[in-house]
């Protein structure tokens, strides 16, 4: 009986279907890890506790300074949502090592990157527990995360770094409710931010991003590059289905003639997938540039 009960096993494993077998079977290639001879660039922490726009939040925020970067010229901007998971050089995506070796071998260009995290409230007295702005700040419409970013965090960051101004020359990324953020700041304000990485983006019923696709197909073409990461098993609940809804906004920027790129993959909703492949996002979401 035990040995039928292990062939069972093995019987079900097998018949699992390729994309559910796949799906943890991303690895990091070379441009993930540390390089020799490739700069190494500096990482610096800060701390944001007296936002006008979502008044009582504190959050934490990295910038990351390539080790190219010259004061005397301005540096390209990539604005990651989530930060801490994007600057963390053990983690899922790896970022700062990334950027050291695309800007060494010079298939992006010199790029300050801020790792910002969604707003936390903190308990109002000792014992509680705080609350995260983060569904507020990342899955709502319109342009109260663009202003934040534009308004009160990148005027500190320009206080000790030269950024370009070009909207060609910066970014936005995130990841799930991160991914329709970064979307959303390039949406309201293409004259600041021209390209964006979004990772399983949550364009989805969470707080009406839904919309979107429709949104794109009828408003008139804005100067923004898009690319989607996406995996075949990731989420479907009440707020949508994420695999179909990202699929839906490819087929809207094709119809609206944008220049984008959607990668599907096997992947859940995790950042797996997207960490593998952040090296050719990247390089993908960059050219052109400076040509």
């Amino acid at each position: 009986m035990k040995h039928l009960r292990s062939l069972i096993v093995i019987v079900a494993l097998l018949l699992v279907s390729p994309a559910l077998r796949g799906a943890e079977d991303y690895k990091f290639g070379p441009d993930s890890f540390p390089q020799a001879g490739v700069p190494v660039g500096t990482v610096e922490k800060f701390s944001w506790k007296t936002s006008t726009l979502y008044p009582g939040t504190e959050r934490d925020y990295w910038v990351y300074v390539p080790k190219q970067y010259d004061a005397a010229k301005p540096a390209c901007l990539m604005v990651f949502l989530d930060g801490a998971g994007y600057v963390s050089t053990n983690g899922q995506f790896r970022t700062p090592t990334v950027f050291d070796n695309l800007i060494h071998k010079k298939e992006m260009p010199v790029t300050i990157g801020v790792f910002i995290n969604p707003g936390n409230i903190p308990p109002a007295e000792p014992g509680q527990k705080g609350r995260s702005n983060r569904s507020y700040e990342y899955d709502s419409l319109g342009d109260l995360k663009v202003r934040f970013i534009l308004e009160e965090i990148l005027p500190e960051v320009g206080k000790k770094w030269n950024l370009t101004k070009d909207p060609a020359g910066r970014a936005t990324a995130g990841i799930s409710s991160g991914g329709i953020g970064a979307f959303t700041m390039a949406w309201e304000r293409p004259n600041e931010f021209g390209r964006v990485l979004s990772q399983i983006g949550s364009f989805t019923n969470i707080r009406g991003g839904h919309v979107y696709p429709a949104l794109i197909r009828k408003t008139e073409k804005k100067a923004i590059r898009v690319f989607l990461q996406e995996g075949s098993n990731d989420l479907d609940n009440l707020h949508g289905h994420w695999p179909l809804s990202n699929q839906d906004m490819a087929a809207a920027l094709k119809f609206a003639k944008y220049e984008y790129q959607l990668v599907m993959g096997d992947g859940g909703h995790s950042g797996k997938h997207g960490g593998a492949i952040l090296p050719d996002s990247l390089r993908w979401l960059w050219q052109g540039y400076g040509k």
